[in-house]
């Protein structure tokens, strides 16, 4: 959720306030075809690519985290410096596009730092460094790998509710904002994101609700060990997992199969209040600012 809410929503937000109808055409539909590929296939590709691919070069991922935002705000900077005829040559709607090849060249470069940066200050292997410098346990198959799989599963499910929230705001009332003088920012902070809310909370708890009963991302690329601590580069196993790894195993009427039963009830019970605690808090906001 860390991973794929900011992503998602403030994508929804440029693709339903900010970027022009004929883009927007494409973009969506294409963010949304994401949501079509089955989990099986995202947790083949986390396991045995993704899950390899961190571990040889950890330092550029978490280079990315500080690489890629950093370049997007010097590259928009540096936009903003370029002369007005050279910047009207690309459509308001459509100067997204043009951080396409930003953030891949960013994330290539991150990656060609990793080997110069691991042997500059871990000794060449940060792995090693984590586990006998650090004293923190790695695992192939870790946590920080389902973070990352799971984000970009939860992605196209999170954005497509917050953009039709977004996008099916009254145009009186952005058009009254504008009228009285308020700047697209101010619009969008002020009148477009409060009326919406209850849209993206909703987006927000389907995502939460998703990400919890999720089994097969997690199953394939978790390493479903059952002795977890709080250690992000360690093997985990959800209650979904558990259940799909077990249940075969269990014999019918034994101590285990009940176990196994009341850890279903356990997920059942928890997915239930979350999802009624977020229709509550989702019909107050929807009454405050319903009367907008």
């Amino acid at each position: 959720m860390l991973f794929a809410v900011p992503i998602a929503i403030l994508a929804a937000v440029f693709t339903a306030f900010f970027m022009d109808k004929q883009t927007r055409q494409w973009i969506k539909p294409t963010i949304e075809m994401i949501e079509a590929l089955p989990t099986v296939i995202l947790g083949f590709l986390a396991g045995l690519w993704l899950a390899p691919h961190m571990e040889q070069n950890l330092p550029g991922f978490f280079a990315l985290l500080i690489v890629v935002p950093v370049g997007v705000i010097v590259f928009g900077y540096g936009w903003t410096r370029l002369p007005k005829a050279i910047r009207n040559r690309v459509p308001l709607g459509k100067r997204a596009l043009l951080m396409i090849p930003v953030v891949v060249f960013l994330g290539w470069f991150s990656m060609q730092m990793s080997i110069p940066m691991e042997d500059a200050w871990f000794n060449g292997d940060m792995r090693h460094w984590l586990t006998f410098s650090a004293g923190i346990d790695f695992d192939q198959r870790n946590a920080m790998v389902i973070g990352f799989a799971m984000g970009f599963a939860l992605i196209p499910t999170i954005f497509s509710v917050t953009e039709d929230a977004i996008y099916n705001v009254p145009t009186y009332l952005v058009n009254g904002s504008l009228a009285l003088g308020a700047s697209g920012w101010q619009t969008l902070i002020g009148v477009v994101i409060p009326t919406a809310s209850p849209g993206i909370f909703s987006a927000v708890m389907l995502g939460f609700g998703r990400g919890v009963g999720e089994t097969m991302i997690v199953l394939m690329a978790s390493g479903n060990t059952p002795l977890m601590e709080m250690n992000l580069f360690e093997g985990m196993r959800t209650l979904a997992a558990n259940l799909a790894i077990e249940m075969p195993e269990a014999a019918v009427s034994s101590s285990h199969y009940r176990v196994l039963f009341l850890a279903g009830l356990v997920l059942f019970i928890f997915t239930f209040v979350f999802n009624t605690l977020a229709e509550v808090v989702r019909q107050r906001m929807r009454r405050k600012y319903g009367s907008l």
